[in-house]
C-alpha cells in the first residue's frame, strides 16, 4: 500500500496483446466491447482540458482507457508529462455520457472526478525528483507522505476541491489497504500517514478518523504515532522542488519506525483486517458526512430559492402598486375636476363638489399664520466645521504656535497646528407635502365645510412657504374626487363639496396622494391627514391599513381626526377626536408644522 501508484517514474512498454490475439484465430475482427477505447479519446482530450486550471500547466497529456498500464485506478508520470486514466471510473456512464469540457459535468461521476482532482495535486506539486541512487525505501516513504502533502497544498490554490478529494480517498485509499505493500507496523505507519494527514490538511474531520487513530494508537504506541504525526506535519510545509528535505523527513520516519519495532508488542496477526475495518468506518463516517452536508446545501439552496422568489413576487407586486398607484393619480389629479373610479373611468355618479367660494378674511390670515409658522418651522442654522492646520488660512492661535516652536526646538517633529479655519454652510430648507384624504361618507357630512376650509389653508400656506411645496385633498367614497390638486401654485378659491356616499375606498385614494406628493420619499416633511370616522367593513379596514403602515414605515406622519367618540381608530394613525368641527384647520396646521419641524 503505497503511494507508488499514484506517481509513475516511467511509462512501461505498451501492450500488444490484444492487436495479436487477432490473429490466433481465423483473422476475424475481434469483438468489440460495449465501450470501445476509442471512444474515450475524446473524454482524454477534454480532460486534459480541464488539467490546466487544476494544476496549472499547459504541457501535460490525459489519456483515458478502459484500463491503466501501471494498474492503478490513475497515475501520473513526471517523466512523460502523462496522467493515464481509468474509464471504469466514470462507471456506470458511457463514453457519450460524459463531458468534462463543461464546467459542472463532474457533478454526474464526482468519484472519478476525486481521483483527477489527486492526479493534477501530484502533477502541480509532485515535482521534486529522486535522486540518483537513493534508498528505495526512503523514497518509498517519501512518496507515501508526499499522499497528503500534495493535497493539502492543492486544498491551499482550490478550496473549493475539498469535496473531490474526499471521494478521492474512498477511491484511491481503500484498495491499497487490502493490498498492501508493507506489513506489521508499517502497514499501521502507512494507514496513518494516508488517513491521519489527510486529516491534518484539512480533507477529512477529526471526528471521522478517530477509529483509525485509536487503533493505529493500539499498535504503533502513543509515542511512535506522535513521532511520526510531527514528521507528516513538518512533510506538508516541504517545498514542491524541496527533494533533499522530502527525502530527508523519509528517513526521519524510516528511522522512527526502525527504533521502536523491537519495543513494540507483536502485531495482530489479523492487522490488515483490522485496519480495514477502521478504514472502512472512516469511509462510512465520510459518505454519512457528505449526505448531511448535500442535504443542508440543498435545503439551503431551496431556502435560498424560496426567498429569493419570494423577494421576485414581492418586488413583482410593489412594481404592480406603483403602477396602479401612478394609474389611479393620473385619473383623479387630470379628471378635469370630474369625479372617477380607481381604474380611471368616469364615475356614474355626480361628484360631491358643490362649488367653491372665495376665502373669506380668517382664512387669508391663518394661511399667513400658517406660512409663517411653516417657515420658523423648516429654517435650518448654518453648520459649522472647523479645521486646524500648521499654515494658513485661519486664525492664529498663539498658544499652539508657541507649543509648535517649542516642539521644533526640542528637535522632535512639530505636531501643533495653530491656524483655525472655520467653514460655515447653509442648510437646505425641507418642502412641505401634506396629503388630505377625507371621507365623504353620509356620517361626515358635519366636517364638510372645516376641512375645505382647511385644505385652501394648507394649499396656500405651502405655496407661500417653499415653490417646492405641495398640497393636495382627495375626497372618497366609493369614487375619488380631487379637492385639490399637487401643484405649486396655491388655489384662488375654496372648493365646497358635500358628503352623501355610502361606502369607503381611503386605500386607493391614499394610493392617489403617495403617488402624487411622494409621501413615501424622503426629503420633505410629510404629513398625510385621513378625516373620517372609520366605519368601515373589514376589507375597507384592511385595505387602508396596509398602506398607512408602509407610508409610516418610510417616514411619513399620519394623523387621523375624528369628530365623534364612535369613530374608530385606523391602526398606524395618530388619533385626534375634535367634538368642534371648526377646530379641524388649526389642528392640520399645528400637524404641519410639527412634520416639517421633525423633518432631518
Amino acid at each position: 500500500m503505497s503511494a507508488h501508484h499514484h506517481v509513475q517514474s516511467s511509462a512501461p512498454a505498451p501492450d500488444d496483446a490484444a492487436d495479436l490475439a487477432r490473429w490466433d484465430d481465423d483473422g476475424a475482427p475481434p469483438a468489440q466491447p460495449r465501450s470501445s477505447p476509442a471512444a474515450w479519446l475524446r473524454v482524454g482530450a477534454e480532460l486534459g482540458d480541464r488539467l490546466v486550471a487544476l494544476s496549472g500547466r499547459q504541457d501535460l497529456l490525459v489519456t483515458c482507457r478502459p484500463g491503466t498500464r501501471s494498474g492503478a485506478p490513475a497515475a501520473y508520470f513526471p517523466m512523460l508529462g502523462e496522467v493515464e486514466f481509468d474509464a471504469e471510473l466514470f462507471a456506470p456512464l458511457q463514453p457519450h455520457e460524459v463531458h468534462p469540457r463543461i464546467p459542472g459535468d463532474e457533478e454526474k461521476y464526482p468519484a472519478a472526478w476525486g481521483v483527477f482532482v489527486h492526479e493534477a495535486a501530484h502533477a502541480a506539486h509532485s515535482v521534486w525528483t529522486e535522486p540518483t541512487g537513493a534508498d528505495p525505501r526512503i523514497v518509498e516513504a517519501a512518496l507515501l507522505l508526499e499522499e497528503s502533502r500534495v493535497e493539502g497544498a492543492h486544498l491551499t490554490r482550490r478550496p473549493t476541491d475539498r469535496t473531490y478529494l474526499r471521494t478521492s480517498a474512498r477511491t484511491l485509499v481503500m484498495p491499497d489497504i487490502a493490498n498492501p505493500s508493507f506489513q506489521g507496523i508499517e502497514h499501521a505507519a502507512s494507514v496513518a500517514a494516508l488517513i491521519l494527514g489527510r486529516r491534518d490538511v484539512g480533507i477529512l474531520d477529526p471526528g471521522e478518523t478517530r477509529a483509525v487513530a485509536n487503533l493505529c494508537e493500539q499498535v504503533l504506541g502513543a509515542d511512535l504515532l506522535a513521532t511520526l504525526t510531527g514528521i507528516w506535519t513538518a512533510a506538508h510545509q516541504c517545498a514542491d522542488h524541496d527533494a533533499t528535505t522530502m527525502l530527508a523527513h523519509a528517513q526521519d520516519w524510516c528511522e522512527a519506525l526502525d527504533a521502536a519495532a523491537p519495543s513494540l508488542p507483536a502485531p495482530p496477526e489479523d492487522l490488515t483486517d483490522l485496519l480495514s475495518g477502521a478504514v472502512v468506518v472512516v469511509m462510512d463516517s465520510m459518505a454519512a458526512n457528505d449526505a448531511a452536508d448535500l442535504a443542508a446545501q440543498a435545503a439551503a439552496d431551496n431556502a435560498m430559492a424560496t426567498r429569493s422568489r419570494a423577494q421576485a413576487n414581492d418586488r413583482a407586486q410593489q412594481a404592480s402598486r406603483r403602477r396602479q398607484a401612478a394609474a389611479t393619480a393620473r385619473s383623479v389629479f387630470n379628471s378635469g375636476g370630474g369625479t372617477v373610479n380607481p381604474d380611471g373611468t368616469p364615475a356614474p355618479y355626480s361628484s360631491p363638489v358643490i362649488g367653491s367660494r372665495r376665502p373669506t378674511a380668517a382664512e387669508q390670515t391663518a394661511a399667513a399664520r400658517l406660512s409663517r409658522a411653516l417657515r420658523a418651522a423648516a429654517y435650518r442654522e448654518r453648520t459649522e466645521e472647523q479645521t486646524t492646520s500648521p499654515t494658513p488660512p485661519g486664525r492664529l492661535n498663539m498658544g499652539r504656535a508657541l507649543a509648535r516652536d517649542a516642539q521644533r526646538a526640542a528637535g522632535s517633529v512639530p505636531t501643533a497646528e495653530p491656524f483655525t479655519h472655520t467653514r460655515r454652510r447653509h442648510s437646505p430648507t425641507p418642502p412641505l407635502r401634506v396629503g388630505i384624504a377625507v371621507d365623504v361618507s353620509g356620517s361626515m357630512r358635519a366636517a364638510c365645510g372645516p376641512v375645505a376650509s382647511a385644505a385652501w389653508i394648507v394649499a396656500r400656506a405651502a405655496a407661500l412657504t417653499d415653490p417646492d411645496s405641495r398640497t393636495a385633498t382627495i375626497a372618497y367614497d366609493t369614487h375619488l374626487t380631487a379637492l385639490t390638486r399637487p401643484t405649486h401654485r396655491a388655489p384662488a378659491r375654496v372648493t365646497t363639496f358635500d358628503a352623501r356616499g355610502a361606502s369607503h375606498n381611503l386605500g386607493d385614494a391614499l394610493d392617489a396622494l403617495d403617488h402624487g406628493l411622494d409621501l413615501s420619499r424622503p426629503g420633505a416633511g410629510r404629513l398625510l391627514v385621513i378625516v373620517t370616522d372609520a366605519q368601515y367593513t373589514p376589507n375597507e379596514t384592511a385595505n387602508a391599513v396596509t398602506r398607512i403602515q408602509r407610508l409610516s414605515t418610510a417616514g411619513c406622519a399620519v394623523l387621523q381626526i375624528t369628530l365623534n367618540k364612535e369613530s374608530r381608530h385606523l391602526p398606524g394613525t395618530t388619533l385626534l377626536h375634535l367634538p368642534r368641527p371648526s377646530s379641524a384647520p388649526a389642528a392640520i396646521a399645528k400637524a404641519a408644522t410639527d412634520a416639517i419641524r421633525r423633518t432631518r
